[in-house]
């Protein structure tokens, strides 16, 4: 995946991420979502987790791509046999996250993990982008088997896009 498409498409989500919040009254924030047992402001947070998570996610593909590929494909069982757990935090986190930030902080805090991401990003080398480990596929379903560097800076977009087609907010302007 190119470089110049990542940044494009995170800074995509980012302007969609503030008119999604600038727009949004707060009925339309305590809503369901479609699909999912969040509100849409809850869901708004878990579409910011996404982008948090990717900085973790960056940090183990550096230290896994490095080691023997069965290393990371271990680590990816494990994590696949603690799906149920991480299910639960993964929601629970959700639910309580608004809560923590609000509609405002949360804006700011996508600003601040975006910019973090485009930083780290331009500081890869393009051999480190091509690094990859295997990953847990029953956490996510944009998560694959095997995944470069290059695909963890575009997971959290992926992710994004998907759950944004699942909020109840009437956008129109």
């Amino acid at each position: 995946m190119d470089r110049q498409v990542i940044h494009e498409e995170m800074e995509r989500a980012r302007a969609g991420f503030h008119e999604l919040l600038s727009r949004a009254t707060e009925a339309e924030l305590g809503q369901m979502s479609k699909g999912t047992r969040w509100t849409n402001e809850q869901l708004l947070f878990h579409m910011l987790f996404g982008y948090m998570i990717a900085r973790n996610l960056v940090i183990l593909v550096r230290l896994f791509g490095r080691l023997p590929v069965g290393v990371s494909r271990g680590f990816a069982v494990l994590l696949n046999a603690s799906t149920k757990p991480f299910d639960a935090v993964n929601y629970w986190g959700s639910c309580g996250g608004p809560r923590v930030f609000g509609p405002r902080r949360m804006t700011a805090k996508m600003d601040r993990v975006i910019d973090g991401l485009h930083r780290r990003l331009d500081a890869e080398r393009e051999e480190d982008l091509r690094r990859g480990m295997h990953y847990p596929t029953r956490w996510d379903p944009f998560f694959a088997d095997f995944m470069t560097l290059a695909d963890v800076y575009h997971f959290p977009t992926q992710h994004f896009d998907f759950h944004r087609r699942q909020l109840t907010l009437d956008t129109r302007g």
